[in-house]
């Protein structure tokens, strides 16, 4: 049996190429730093498999080009960041109304406005309570490697699928430009079953169907949007993602997601070595947050600090589930400023000295 082939890119990259291998085959876009190599990686590749690349006029038109994209069955993508997302934002409603499957990246940048090109997570509240109008989410998936940048995006094709939903993959400055080995890989299934009784393909020899997020009857709003809620109940009992490291004995717990996680890894693996049970709680799932796991720990570890680069927003997640007699500290970096191990290593070692 041959050793599966490393290959040594990009996080951007390794998007896309994962994104071609689980079967994509259109891509509309707009360019913006810090994910310009999606766009490029695309418009190279993807017309060798008889796909399509569109660079849109904007990104309000992507979007909605990959509302007719999707609407024909066709596995679809598009990506940007911070303001291009943004002008996204009453089309990810729209994709939510119609129950359209899709997948969007967002490799977000320092912001309000313009902001900068640095790695931030400002976009958090955003992308997991929903940025557009109405009562809708996305699933939301938060890589922190090269491989799980491939890894995940494959599973983001999977699940927009199954669940006929937009799946956001948000990362940063950081994943999207940092160069890792990944092990490429193709999935068994890439694509749908052409015979999904919803699909726009042309009513010759069946009844015309109609996809819509306009309900004007009595009563039919309200029934629609029940209905929207228990698909996203469904996907919190069957789809969250967390992983826990060193939690068992932990007597302070950091919660961390993304890029900020993989450099808390290395500064729990200090503090573990300097004789502090530190561990990590690292959803992979953003939405839907991995409540019953945090809470369950929270039983037995009252002591929790969350590392995010912003001014503080998944830190109200995790105060929000776990048990009321946890104390939640707080550390950010609101854009520009990446915290480096020993940035890390210095507030869980405080924080530790305190709490224990």
């Amino acid at each position: 049996m041959s050793t599966p082939k490393k290959v040594f890119t990009k996080g951007n990259e390794a998007i896309a190429m994962a994104a071609i291998n689980a079967g994509c085959r259109y891509y509309f876009g707009y360019p913006i730093t810090p994910q310009n190599e999606i766009p490029e990686y695309m418009a190279m590749h993807l017309p060798a498999t008889g796909g399509e690349f569109l660079q849109a006029e904007s990104e309000i038109a992507s979007i909605n080009m990959l509302i007719g994209a999707a609407a024909t069955g066709a596995r679809v993508m598009t990506s940007s960041s911070g303001p291009g997302i943004s002008l996204m934002q009453e089309g990810f409603s729209y994709f939510a109304g119609n129950e359209l499957p899709a997948v969007v990246v967002n490799m977000s940048r320092q912001g309000p406005g313009l902001g900068g090109i640095n790695a931030t997570q400002g976009d958090y509240f955003q992308s997991v309570k929903g940025g557009g109008h109405g009562d809708y989410k996305l699933i939301v998936l938060a890589p922190h490697t090269g491989q799980e940048l491939y890894d995940l995006t494959i599973k983001a094709f999977e699940i927009a699928e199954k669940y006929r939903i937009l799946t956001l993959i948000l990362g940063d400055a950081i994943l999207g430009q940092i160069k890792e080995p990944i092990v490429p890989w193709i999935p068994e299934k890439t694509a749908g079953d052409p015979d999904r009784d919803w699909l726009i393909t042309g009513a010759k020899g069946r009844d015309p169907r109609l996809i819509k997020s306009l309900f004007l009857a009595d009563g039919e709003m309200e029934k629609h949007n029940w209905h929207l809620q228990a698909k996203y109940d469904q996907i919190e009992r069957d789809d969250v993602m967390v992983e826990m490291v060193d939690t068992d004995d932990a007597e302070l717990v950091v919660v961390a997601f993304g890029s900020v996680a993989r450099i808390v890894k290395s500064a729990i693996a200090q503090v573990r070595e300097a004789g502090m049970k530190v561990g990590l709680v690292r959803p992979i799932t953003l939405f839907p947050f991995p409540r019953k796991a945090l809470y369950e720990l929270g039983g037995k570890t009252k002591n929790f600090l969350v590392a995010e680069m912003n001014t503080g927003q998944m830190v109200e997640d995790v105060q929000l589930n776990l048990p009321g007699d946890c104390q939640v500290d707080f550390y950010g970096r609101p854009g520009g400023s990446v915290p480096t191990p020993e940035d890390l290593y210095s507030i869980i070692s405080e924080t530790y000295e305190r709490v224990s």
